[in-house]
C-alpha cells in the first residue's frame, strides 16, 4: 500500500484545511444556539465553496462534484472532521451523501432528476429511514413496516426512529417490506416517500443526552400513516432493499471513519494545547503530568493505526470492490468508534470543567458521536460477525 496522500487529494487537502479552520472553527462557540440559528451563515459557508470549487468532492462530475476515489476522498474526509459543519458546508453530509450514492446507482431518469440533482445542487435535504423502535437495528431484515402494492401505488405504513435529519428534509427513502412470504434478505424494498406526502408525520424529535437538535442535526421519529406513492419511487426492484443498503454501507463506514479520525485530530490538539498551557500551580504545567503523557503518546499511536486501517479498507474497496474489504469495513466500524470515543473522553478530562461545557466542541461531540458504536451496526454485532470469519479458515463451523 502506498502511504502517500494522492496527488489529487494532497492539491485539496491544503486549500479545505485552511477554509475549515478560517471560516468554521470561528463558528463553533455559536453551536449551543442550535442548527436553525447557524442555518444563515452556514448556506453562506456552502456558496463559498461552491465558488471555490470545493463542492462534493465525492460525488461524479456530471452531478456537480469533483469525482474524487473513495481514498482520495478518505484523505479530505479527515479535513472536514475537524469542525462539526465542515461536511454540511461541503456537502458531503449523512444521510444525503448515502442517498445521492443510491440515487445515482439505482435511481431511474425521472428519479434522478426530480430528487438526485436538486440535492447534488444542496438545494433540498433527505433522510433514511430504516430503523424502528419496536425492531432491533442489529437485524435490519426484521421489519415490521410495511408498503402494500395497490396497482400502481405503494401504500407506506409503520414507525420509524432515529431518521436522522427529518427536520426540513424533502423527502425519506424508506425501507419497508414488500415481499413478507420471501427470505429474510429479500423482503423489503426502498422507496422514495416525499416529506409533504399526506400520512407522513414528524411525531418527534429525539433528544440525544437531552439536547433535542434542530434541522440537519437532529433526530426524528416519523410516523408512517398509510402514505401513498407511485410504484415508480420505488428504487431498484422490488426485494431489493437489503442489498442496496449493503451496498452504500461500505463507502458509508469510510466516510464516517474518516471523519471521527477528523474529530479524533482536532480533539488531540485541543487535549495538547490544553496540557501545554494549563497551570495547576505556578509554573506547574499538566503537561508535566506522567498520565498526560502516557495518554499523549497512546492517542498519537491508536489515531495513527486508525488512520491506516480506513484507507487500506478504502483502497481494498477502490481496488478490488467492497466483498473483498468485508473484513477491513468491520474492524474499522468498531477500532474507529472507540478510539473516537477514548480521545473525546481524555480531551474532555484535561479540559476539567471547561470540557463538558459547551465552551469547546469537545462535548457536542461526545454527545452526538457516542453513537459510532452503534449505528451503522453496533460494535459487538462487528466484532462477532469478524470473529466467526475469521475462526472459520481454522474449520470452526
Amino acid at each position: 500500500m502506498d502511504f502517500h496522500i494522492p496527488p489529487r487529494a494532497a492539491a485539496l487537502v491544503g486549500r479545505i484545511r485552511a477554509f475549515v479552520r478560517e471560516e468554521l472553527h470561528p463558528l463553533e462557540p455559536e453551536l449551543a444556539q442550535g442548527w436553525g440559528a447557524l442555518l444563515p451563515y452556514l448556506d453562506e459557508k456552502r456558496r463559498t465553496v461552491k465558488a471555490l470549487g470545493l463542492w462534493a468532492p465525492w460525488l461524479e462530475t456530471e452531478w456537480g462534484g469533483l469525482g474524487l476515489s473513495l481514498v482520495e476522498f478518505a484523505c479530505v474526509a479527515e479535513e472536514l472532521g475537524r469542525s462539526p459543519f465542515a461536511h454540511y458546508c461541503f456537502n458531503c453530509q449523512a444521510p444525503d451523501v448515502g442517498n445521492m450514492e443510491v440515487l445515482a446507482r439505482h435511481g431511474t431518469p425521472e428519479q434522478k432528476e426530480r430528487f438526485l440533482a436538486p440535492l447534488a445542487k444542496g438545494d433540498i435535504r433527505s433522510c433514511f429511514s430504516m430503523t424502528e423502535p419496536g425492531r432491533a437495528g442489529s437485524n435490519p431484515t426484521w421489519l415490521d413496516s410495511r408498503a402494500v402494492r395497490e396497482g400502481e401505488t405503494y401504500v407506506v405504513t409503520g414507525r420509524k426512529w432515529f431518521t436522522s435529519s427529518a427536520e426540513g428534509a424533502a423527502f425519506a427513502i424508506v425501507m419497508a417490506v414488500t415481499n413478507p412470504e420471501e427470505k429474510p434478505h429479500l423482503r423489503a424494498s426502498m422507496i422514495i416517500v416525499p416529506t409533504d406526502t399526506k400520512g407522513f408525520v414528524h411525531a418527534r424529535k429525539i433528544p440525544v443526552m437531552g439536547e433535542p437538535g434542530s434541522g440537519w442535526a437532529s433526530h426524528s421519529e416519523i410516523a408512517y400513516e398509510s402514505c401513498r406513492v407511485p410504484v415508480t419511487n420505488r428504487l431498484g426492484a422490488e426485494g431489493a432493499g437489503f442489498a442496496i443498503a449493503q451496498e452504500r454501507l461500505g463507502p458509508g463506514r469510510i466516510h464516517h471513519c474518516m471523519r471521527w479520525i477528523g474529530v479524533c485530530e482536532r480533539a488531540f490538539d485541543l487535549l495538547c494545547a490544553r496540557a501545554a498551557s494549563r497551570e495547576l500551580a505556578p509554573g506547574e504545567l499538566l503537561a508535566g503530568k506522567d498520565t498526560i503523557q502516557a495518554w499523549v503518546a497512546e492517542l498519537r499511536a491508536e489515531i495513527d493505526a486508525a488512520r491506516l486501517l480506513v484507507l487500506r479498507a478504502a483502497s481494498r474497496i477502490d481496488e478490488k470492490g467492497q466483498a473483498d474489504a468485508r473484513d477491513d469495513v468491520s474492524i474499522i466500524k468498531f477500532f474507529v468508534a472507540n478510539v473516537l470515543q477514548k480521545t473525546l473522553d481524555r480531551a474532555i478530562q484535561v479540559h476539567g470543567a471547561l470540557g463538558v461545557s459547551d465552551d469547546t466542541p469537545l462535548a457536542w461531540w461526545y454527545r452526538h458521536e457516542r453513537g459510532a458504536r452503534i449505528y451503522d451496526g453496533p460494535d459487538e454485532v462487528h466484532k462477532a460477525s469478524l470473529g466467526k470469519r475469521i475462526l472459520k479458515a481454522y474449520g470452526v463451523k
